[in-house]
């Protein structure tokens, strides 16, 4: 850890332990928000704070979901303030423990699980980025994160829950589903247009940050198509695209 880190940390445990008695009020958004906004202490921008130096034993639930199609609901109520969903965003933590995945806000005194009902960022642009002689894909999230395809960021292509979840996405066509037809990746069809347990939609995800994901919106991998080169062969669709110099492929997994 960085000694601008360590300060980081400090500073940001120091207030949070000066609010231990408002704890159990920090499931209220609007304290919430008070709260990381206090205390990002000498934090710049929308920096991600050390998450995986807080450990604290508190858990609460908050009534807080992330839709299938990237909105956050608190309360029932869309949460429009897109300033107010990035702050919490850079907040988001994931745990896995025997097969289960949780979610939740964490802050150093305190962890507040929320649901998310498929991937709990979502992609909205892609560009290329020229540097000396390499050119790298560059992903961008709705909120802030900004991410290059990598070895240690590669998309993949998996099956979305449509049983579980197509009720849930209330069956809205939505610029940012990404389902795909499992014939053909270039071919995309919404959740709505395929809630049989039969035709099975695949999305196209992306390793973020701390072992989160993000969903590649539809217009996203419209372009990617576009950018990339794809190919038939044996009846199986590949994309194949380039970023910092390596190669990396996407074929339709059988289903």
């Amino acid at each position: 850890m960085t000694d601008n880190n360590k300060d980081i940390n400090a500073a940001t445990v120091k207030d949070a332990k000066a609010s231990n008695d408002k704890l159990s009020e920090l499931n209220n958004i609007d304290n919430l928000s008070h709260y990381l906004k206090s205390a990002a202490g000498t934090r710049e921008g929308r920096a991600i704070p050390p998450l995986e130096n807080w450990h604290p034993e508190q858990i609460d639930d908050m009534d807080l979901v992330i839709k299938a199609n990237g909105e956050w609901w608190h309360e029932g109520g869309h949460m429009t303030r897109e300033s107010l969903v990035s702050l919490f965003a850079t907040i988001l933590w994931k745990e896995e423990k025997d097969g289960v995945t949780e979610y939740f806000l964490k802050t150093p005194v305190q962890k507040l699980r929320i649901q998310v009902e498929d991937a709990p960022l979502l992609i909205n642009d892609v560009g290329i980025v020229n540097e000396d002689t390499n050119s790298w894909l560059e992903f961008t999230t709705t909120t802030g994160d900004v991410v290059r395809l990598d070895d240690e960021h590669p998309i993949v292509l998996r099956p979305y829950d449509v049983v579980n979840n197509f009720i849930k996405d209330n069956g809205d066509e939505n610029e940012n589903d990404c389902s795909i037809d499992t014939d053909a990746p270039h071919n995309h069809q919404s959740v709505a247009d395929k809630h049989s347990a039969a035709d099975v939609p695949i999305r196209p995800y992306m390793l973020v940050r701390n072992g989160l994901t993000a969903l590649i919106g539809r217009n996203v991998f419209y372009h990617l198509t576009e950018i990339g080169e794809l190919t038939e062969q044996d009846g199986k669709t590949t994309l194949t695209l380039q970023s910092g110099g390596n190669t990396y492929t996407l074929s339709m997994p059988s289903i």
